[in-house]
């Protein structure tokens, strides 16, 4: 008695299996647009809102905010994004040029994103002073940049290290 019990169960669970799952899916409310239509707001666009501030002094207080500085190589004639984030649906922020310059700060886990802050370019005048983007020297603790230059996310098969 006890073997046949199991067995008269499976075709309930078998059926009950085969409820459309898409239906719910297409009745929960989107929690980041209350009251927006489901189809009328792209994933996409919803990642596209995404920021993650770059990370400054993960190499500790003895070192510059920023390690290292990269070099942009085969970016094309379109250049390389900087994105708001580590991926490519992120909203760019600014283009990058075949060999332009990045102080290159954090990497994102999976080391396909750098964390940068772009370097200033060189005043036309030789009067005017660069500017000092605060990361060419040491900062106390780990902290998110939060300087006057532009700083986000590059691809980092375009970005070959060329000191530190």
């Amino acid at each position: 008695m006890r073997a046949v019990l199991p067995l008269m169960l499976l075709p309930l669970m078998a059926l009950s299996a085969c409820s459309k799952s898409n239906d719910v899916l297409e009745e929960l409310p989107n929690s980041s647009l209350a009251g927006a239509p489901r189809e009328d707001v792209s994933e996409t666009r919803l990642e596209a809102r995404i920021t993650r501030p770059v990370t400054i002094g993960e190499d500790g207080p003895q070192l510059d905010a920023c390690g290292s500085m990269g070099q942009v190589t085969r970016a094309g004639a379109k250049g390389l994004a900087v994105r708001a984030a580590p991926f490519a649906e992120a909203k760019a922020l600014a283009m990058l040029a075949e060999g332009d310059r990045a102080f290159v700060c954090t990497r994102s886990l999976d080391q396909k994103w750098l964390g940068v802050v772009l370097a200033p370019p060189a005043p036309a005048d030789n009067a005017a002073e660069p500017v000092d983007c605060g990361v060419a020297s040491p900062v106390e603790r780990k902290q998110p940049y939060d300087g006057p230059c532009v700083s986000g996310w590059v691809a980092s098969a375009y970005v070959r290290l060329i000191a530190g």
